[in-house]
């Protein structure tokens, strides 16, 4: 019952550099933005909120670079935390330009779990180094966390219907090659409203929570900013619905927003 850590793992994709993403420039964010999403779980029909999590963005300076840093915090709902707490800490270091990632921390919390993990990138020599080993990796390589912003910045409206963006991450000491699927534009009501939104799905890797292929759905802004409003997808057991609940200094108005809920 790993909602949070699920929730970072699956809206986890890059673009790689052979389709002109790699390197873009940021024109979705800007420092001091915040958002927050809830996140349910659904195993007999009904959504249950099991907890909430919250991204931020800060400017920052990484071993004298300019840098972003990209924080998510994700929280189990405390009127369970009796039954499985969870409090984890992700975190990207990424230089401004470039939005490649230098560093990326996960501090997990999970019932009687409990791990930290440290990842240092060297993009020039293609290799991530963790826990004292290097690994190689490919060029314009991310971690979970910055790869969801990296992938703010696509611009959608070149895409074709079931166009496939492929991609590459790095965890847990390995580089997972994948990709998404471009499903178009539609009209999404979730907890905080209606929005015009682009429809993604994204090639899932086989774990003990879920079954791999293109299962899950993501609902991003159809504006500038380009943010997740909607994240749905089964599990192994019932299925998990995120939605985006508020937000803080965003870059670009939110023009996508057809109606608030009421």
């Amino acid at each position: 019952m790993l909602f949070i850590q699920l929730f970072f793992t699956l809206i986890s994709f890059f673009i790689p550099a052979d389709n002109n993403i790699c390197r873009q420039p940021n024109t979705s964010y800007k420092d001091g933005e915040k958002i927050k999403y809830s996140i349910y779980y659904n195993v007999i029909g009904i959504y249950v909120s099991a907890g909430k999590a919250e991204f931020t963005t800060q400017l920052s300076s990484f071993e004298g670079k300019d840098t972003y840093t990209f924080r998510a915090i994700g929280k189990s709902n405390s009127k369970y935390d009796w039954i499985f707490k969870v409090r984890d800490v992700y975190e990207s270091i990424v230089d401004v330009k470039t939005l490649l990632p230098y560093q990326f921390t996960r501090n997990i919390n999970e019932g009687s779990f409990h791990q930290t993990d440290l990842i240092s990138f060297n993009q020039k020599a293609k290799n991530a180094t963790t826990l004292g080993n290097t690994y190689p990796t490919s060029d314009c390589t991310y971690d979970v966390i910055s790869a969801i912003y990296a992938a703010r910045n696509i611009s959608f409206d070149n895409l074709q219907l079931n166009e496939k963006v492929y991609l590459n991450f790095f965890l847990d000491k390995e580089l997972y090659p994948s990709y998404f699927k471009y499903l178009g534009k539609e009209q999404i009501t979730t907890q905080y409203g209606t929005f015009k939104a682009i429809k993604l799905a994204p090639l899932l890797v086989k774990g003990s929570m879920f079954k791999g292929g293109e299962q899950m759905t993501i609902w991003v802004t159809d504006d500038a900013n380009h943010i997740p409003v909607r994240i749905q997808t089964p599990i192994i057991v019932g299925n998990i619905k995120v939605d985006m609940v508020g937000y803080e200094n965003l870059r670009h108005p939110l023009n996508s927003l057809v109606e608030l809920t009421q």
